[in-house]
C-alpha cells in the first residue's frame, strides 16, 4: 500500500480542527465515475467547499491512498441518522470509481467496459484492506467487532449515517463478489490474525516505534564515551529486525541492558562465551570467540529473539540448539519479555523484572528527540533546545509549544530548537534554505508534518507556507 499525505488544509472541516476518539472506520465509494483521487483533492481543498471532507481517497488508477485529514480529526463524510453521526466516531475513506460507468438513477449505473471497471474495483478494494488493517493496528481496533469496520450503507442501517448504498452498490452491480463481511475478514487477515489488534507491548507502550536517531541519542546520553563504531551499527538493529520480522528497537534495548549501555560491549567475558551483548547465540552455527562483524552479531541476536516470539516453523540454524526449547508458539512483544509481563510462562527470562527493565529502557529511548513513527510516547517533548542535535547533554528543555522552545533558545546563547525529526527549526539559517520545489517534495514525503504543525515548522525556518502548499498541490495533480 502506497500512502501519500495530501491534507485538505483549506477545507473548512480541517480548519475547524475538531478531534475525535477513533472507535471505527467507515468505507465509502465516491458515487461518480472518477478514478483520479487528485480530482477530488483539488476541488475539495478550498475554503468554499464546506459540504464534505473525508480522511482519505483511494485512487482507482493505481491504488495509491491519499490521506486528506489527520486520522483523529472529525470529518464530514457520512452525515447523520436517527442515532447521531458516525463523523463523531469513525474515520471515513472514499474509494474512487471507474471512468467507464454512467449513473442512471440513484445508485444504478451502466458500464461500458466491465473488465476495466472490475480492475478498478479490485484495486481500490485491496488498497482499502491494507489501509484499514494499518488503522486498526494504530488504534487498537478489532475489525470483526460489532460496528468497528462498516460501510456507509451499514452506517445508515445503524442510524449513524445518511441514506447511501455505497460501496456495496458498486461491488454488486459489477459482480465482484465482495461483501462487507468478507472485507472485514480480509482486514483481519492482513493484520496477521491478532485477536484485537493490540498486543501486550502496545497495551503498555502505545504504538510508538523508536528511530535510529533516538537510539543513538539515548546511548550517547547514557554512555558519553561510547565508540563511534558502536553508534554506526545502531541502525543495523532496525534493518536486521525488519528482515526477520522482529522489533529491532526491542533488541537494541536488550543490548543496552545486557552491556550496561555498551560500557562492556565486546568484553572478554561475553566473547569467550560466544555471546553478543550478553546473548547466548551463535553466528551461522559456527562456534568461536567472535561474530566477525557487528551485523552478524546483531542478526544472531535478532534471530535468537525471534525464537522466543515465533512458531516452531521459524527456528533457524543460527540459534544455539540449547535455546530452541523456548519456542512455545507465537507470543507477541511483552508476552515474551519476562515473568512479570507474562505470568503464563512464555517469557524470555526467568527474572520477574527482566521485561520491566527492557520496557523502562524503551521508554527512555522513545523520550529522546528524533521523533516516533506513531503513537504518543515522547510527544510531550517535540521541540528540544540544544547546542546541537547530537549534544544531548547540552539540552536546556523539551517543549510541546514551539513558542516556548524559541524563548528558551533566545535565553540560552548558542542553543537552537530541534524538532522531533532532528531538524534545526530555530533560529532560521538563510544559507540553508532549499528551493520551493525541493521543500514541496519533502512535504509530500511527510518530512514536514501536516496541518498546523507543517505551517508552523515551515514558517519558523523562513519559508512561505502558502507558496509551498500551492506547489505541493500542483505536484499532486
Amino acid at each position: 500500500m502506497k500512502l501519500v499525505e495530501s491534507i485538505l488544509t483549506r477545507n473548512p472541516c480541517y480548519t475547524a480542527g475538531r478531534k475525535i476518539t477513533v472507535k471505527g472506520l467507515m468505507l465509502h465509494s465516491v458515487g461518480c465515475p472518477q478514478p483520479k483521487a487528485s480530482a477530488f483533492i483539488s476541488s475539495w481543498n478550498s475554503p468554499s467547499y464546506g459540504s464534505s471532507c473525508v480522511h482519505g481517497f483511494i485512487d482507482g488508477n493505481d491504488g495509491t491512498v491519499y490521506q486528506t485529514l489527520p486520522w483523529n480529526h472529525r470529518g464530514w463524510h457520512c452525515g447523520s441518522g436517527s442515532k447521531g453521526s458516525g463523523n463523531n466516531t469513525h474515520i471515513g475513506v472514499e474509494m474512487c470509481e471507474p471512468a467507464c460507468i454512467k449513473y442512471t438513477a440513484g445508485s444504478n449505473f451502466t458500464c461500458s467496459n466491465l473488465t476495466e471497471a472490475k480492475a478498478v474495483a479490485e484495486r481500490t478494494y485491496k488498497a482499502a484492506v491494507g489501509l484499514f488493517a494499518m488503522l486498526c493496528k494504530k488504534y487498537g481496533l478489532d475489525p470483526l467487532a460489532d460496528g468497528v469496520v462498516i460501510s456507509h450503507r451499514e452506517g445508515h442501517s445503524r442510524g449513524i449515517a445518511s441514506n447511501h448504498g455505497d460501496p456495496e452498490h458498486l461491488w454488486t452491480q459489477l459482480g465482484m463478489g465482495y461483501t462487507m463481511d468478507g472485507f472485514r475478514k480480509a482486514v483481519k487477515a492482513a493484520m496477521g490474525g491478532a485477536s484485537s489488534g493490540t498486543d501486550g507491548y502496545t497495551k503498555i507502550m502505545g504504538n510508538a516505534v523508536a528511530t535510529a536517531e533516538q537510539m543513538k541519542a539515548y546511548l550517547k546520553a547514557k554512555n558519553p564515551k561510547v565508540p563511534q563504531s558502536v553508534l554506526d551499527m545502531v541502525p543495523l538493529y532496525l534493518s536486521e529486525g525488519k528482515a526477520e520480522g522482529v522489533r529491532g528497537d526491542i533488541a537494541f534495548a536488550q543490548s543496552c541492558l545486557e552491556t550496561g549501555n555498551f560500557t562492556f560491549f565486546g568484553s572478554a567475558i561475553t566473547l569467550s562465551q560466544n555471546n553478543f551483548c550478553g546473548m547466548g547465540v551463535t553466528s551461522n552455527g559456527v562456534k568461536g570467540n567472535s561474530f566477525g562483524t557487528p551485523q552478524l552479531g546483531i542478526r544472531a541476536q535478532v534471530q535468537h529473539l525471534k525464537a522466543y516470539a515465533s512458531t516452531d516453523a521459524l527456528k533457524n540454524a543460527c540459534i544455539d540448539p540449547r535455546f530452541k526449547y523456548v519456542t512455545r508458539g507465537c507470543a507477541e512483544y511483552v508476552e515474551w519479555l519476562g515473568q512479570k509481563e507474562n505470568p503464563h510462562g512464555k517469557g524470555w527470562a526467568a527474572g520477574a523484572s527482566y521485561g520491566e527493565k527492557i520496557l523502562a529502557i524503551l521508554k527512555g529511548i522513545l523520550g529522546m528527540a528524533g521523533g516516533v513513527s506513531s503513537g504518543s510516547v515522547g510527544d510531550e517533548g517535540w521541540y528540544r533546545v540544544r547546542k546541537s542535535w547530537a549534544d544531548a547533554s547540552s539540552q536546556k528543555g523539551a517543549f510541546k509549544s514551539l513558542e516556548n522552545a524559541k524563548k528558551c533558545a533566545d535565553d540560552n546563547p548558542g542553543h537552537s530548537v530541534f524538532d522531533r525529526n532532528g531538524s534545526k527549526i530555530y533560529p532560521a539559517d538563510p544559507s540553508a534554505k532549499k528551493s520551493v520545489d525541493a521543500i514541496a517534495h519533502e512535504v509530500i514525503q511527510g518530512k514536514w508534518g501536516n496541518g498546523a504543525e507543517r505551517k508552523q515548522r515551515l514558517t519558523a525556518v523562513g519559508y512561505d507556507y502558502s507558496t509551498v502548499q500551492k506547489r505541493v498541490n500542483e505536484l499532486l495533480k
